[in-house]
């Protein structure tokens, strides 16, 4: 089997974050050249960029009345460290060559290399609180319900399915603490589905202890409270806990209920408890950071990777406070990519960060026009991907593989929609590409769907979509009030739709965001609004090229795609924030940044490999530390 750890040991966390006194204090200062091991670089901003700055941003962007709200003062070095997020936004604006604006005097190639070399300088050397950043008490998802009752009784029934659905988060993922409510109606369906989990449970996974000649009825269902309560609640059951269930025991007994009965009261009891329906991790008095204790740190590892409670190995390990050593870490890590368990991750991982579950949801190809778009077709979409990002990383890969590959999944119908041929049957399998038509994330079927219209392509929809998911540069939301285009890509006036977008990029209130966004897009016009290969749209040539804002240009979709994983940084940055995100379970904040950058130098450090970022996640301050609860005032 091929060996996915070749990294050298890691030091431990203390060393990993500055120390105990650097740790100890909450501060940990990076420049980029600490960050990326580079040779320091004498500072550049003040000497350099800040003049300008001033010379070409700052007529518009300052003062009270600064355009779009967009205010660059002060713009010294403090200012750029005190308003980091915005500066950000700017060095984006400057790279992308979208500011200054057309008709304003705007930099040359090397001035604006300066500015963004400079503002890099600056912001990376920003000094950051590290901060495991808030924690709520967080409820079960629907998937991680599902899962935690399938791996807690060995049911298959998926009872949270009748739940309320999940909204979506900070970092776009539902399973956000900050969303995830607990509305009356699901208070009601959590003591149905606990009936039904019990009813449904195997006897021998449930009744894992009986009554004997050497051990009483009430001895039994108290070691069986014991068990089951310490996995359902993720923790050691206390002497308390156990003393409040057996009286419900002891209350159904009384009544002349069966032993069996007597026991599932008590169960149903813990599976409406909020200890197994919630992801406690309690933080005490406390100003600083808290090391999770391993007990919680085996929880959030489990749910991260499997979207359920730990296994036997996981609790083992907590229990022996070994869990935290690094090397067990990482080794749990690959343990658990590699389980069958961890599909749930692969699918809801995917699924939300490319968005698309939305194939299920909100995407609607025309049935008249797309007949083939049939369930059985848009099942194979959408597991394609799955299947590819969760061969990315047990292959461990790297990252970058998942914009440009030479191979996909598809079975018999998904084959013949990508006119791939000696493929046979439902099952979906790897298959090699001899073209450079697919292969990655950008030309699959599931995400140039979900991104177009149901009777048309959408080279704004598909250029956001790019823009917001994999290069993580979203841009601004349209005006309140916008002109609409066709809802199909016939012909009108003469005019093809592209004719027309263009004549609508013509509309000042319209032109600075399409400038951005449409070059973006116009690269996947030869695929059509399920994903098809075309050679034409209403009977003309298709134009799959143009120039980026950035000045690239490129024609046809090889060309754009190259042009795309060329900005390798940028998607890396943001699957990393996207992923650190999920892991966390809830939007990140100013304070996570010296863990991304930590974890992009590791990225870089390992080729980009796959598992490199998930056990740097695992091993980050984020992941390992809780924030104490600020002291109650006297």
């Amino acid at each position: 089997m091929r060996r996915f750890f070749r990294n050298p040991p890691r030091p431990s966390l203390a060393a990993r974050e500055g120390g105990r006194e650097g740790r100890a204090a909450g501060w940990v200062l990076l420049p980029l050249a600490l960050v990326t091991g580079a040779a320091m670089q004498p500072p550049r901003y003040e000497s350099q960029a800040r003049p300008l700055v001033k010379k070409y941003c700052l007529d518009c962007h300052s003062g009270p009345k600064a355009s779009g709200g967009f205010n660059l003062t002060p713009d010294d070095k403090a200012g750029v460290h005190k308003n980091a997020d915005l500066w950000r936004k700017a060095l984006v604006r400057i790279k992308e060559r979208s500011m200054p604006p057309p008709g304003s005097p705007a930099p040359s190639l090397a001035e604006r290399e300066t500015m963004a070399a400079g503002l890099t300088e600056a912001l990376d050397a920003a000094p950051i609180k590290a901060d495991p950043g808030h924690t709520v008490l967080r409820r079960l998802s629907r998937r991680e319900y599902n899962n935690t009752v399938r791996d807690l009784f060995g049911v298959t029934i998926t009872p949270a399915d009748a739940f309320p659905a999940d909204g979506g988060g900070g970092g776009g993922f539902d399973n956000n603490a900050d969303t995830l409510f607990v509305p009356p109606v699901l208070l009601e369906r959590y003591l149905l589905a606990a009936q039904e989990v019990l009813d449904a449970a195997p006897t021998d996974r449930l009744f894992t202890v009986k009554p004997s000649a050497k051990l009483p009825a009430r001895a039994a269902a108290q070691r069986l409270i014991e068990f089951h309560g310490s996995r359902a609640f993720r923790r050691p059951i206390t002497a308390d806990e156990v003393v409040r269930l057996m009286r419900l025991y002891d209350r159904a007994t009384a009544q002349k209920e069966p032993w069996e009965a007597a026991v599932k009261l008590m169960l149903k009891a813990a599976l409406v408890s909020p200890s197994f329906l919630f992801r406690v991790e309690l933080a005490p008095a406390n100003s600083g950071n808290i090391a999770l204790s391993d007990i919680e740190l085996a929880s959030r590892l489990s749910y991260f990777l499997w979207n359920s409670m730990p296994d036997q190995e996981l609790f083992s390990l907590a229990r022996q406070g070994k869990l935290k050593n690094p090397t067990v870490l990482t080794a749990q890590v690959r343990r658990l990519l590699m389980d069958p368990k961890a599909r749930s991750f692969y699918d809801d991982f995917s699924g939300q960060w490319l968005h698309t579950r939305d194939l299920y949801t909100t995407a609607n190809p025309d049935r008249g026009r797309f007949p083939e778009y049939q369930p059985a077709l848009r099942d194979a979409m959408y597991q394609e991907t799955v299947l590819f990002v969760e061969s990315v990383f047990r292959d461990n890969s790297p990252l970058p593989t998942l914009l440009s590959a030479d191979y996909t999944f598809v079975n018999e119908t998904l084959a013949k929609h990508y006119g791939l041929s000696g493929v046979t049957g439902s099952s979906l399998r790897r298959v090699a590409l001899t073209d450079r038509k697919r292969g990655g994330i950008l030309t699959m079927a599931s995400t140039l769907t979900i991104s177009s219209y149901p009777q048309r392509t959408s080279p704004v929809l598909r250029g956001k979509w790019v823009m917001s998911e994999v290069l993580g540069t979203p841009p601004p939301p349209p005006p309140p009030v916008t002109k609409t285009l066709p809802p199909n890509d016939n012909k009108e006036g003469g005019l093809t739709f592209r004719q027309r977008l263009e004549q609508h990029r013509k509309d000042p209130a319209c032109g600075g965001c399409h400038s951005r966004i449409d070059p973006m897009g116009f690269g996947l016009e030869n695929y059509d609004p399920i994903g098809r290969w075309r050679d034409k749209i209403a009977g003309d040539p298709v134009e799959a090229g143009s120039t980026l804002i950035t000045g690239e240009s490129y024609d046809g979709p090889e060309q754009w795609k190259k042009l795309i994983v060329a900005r390798q940084d940028e998607f890396l940055r943001n699957l990393t924030e996207k992923m650190l995100a999920y892991a966390l379970g809830r939007g990140l904040e100013p304070t996570d940044q010296p863990a991304v950058k930590r974890i992009l130098a590791q990225l870089k450090a390992n080729d980009y490999r796959a598992e490199t970022l998930v056990q740097e996640i695992a091993l980050s301050l984020p992941f390992q530390f809780k924030k104490g609860e600020a002291p109650a005032k006297p």
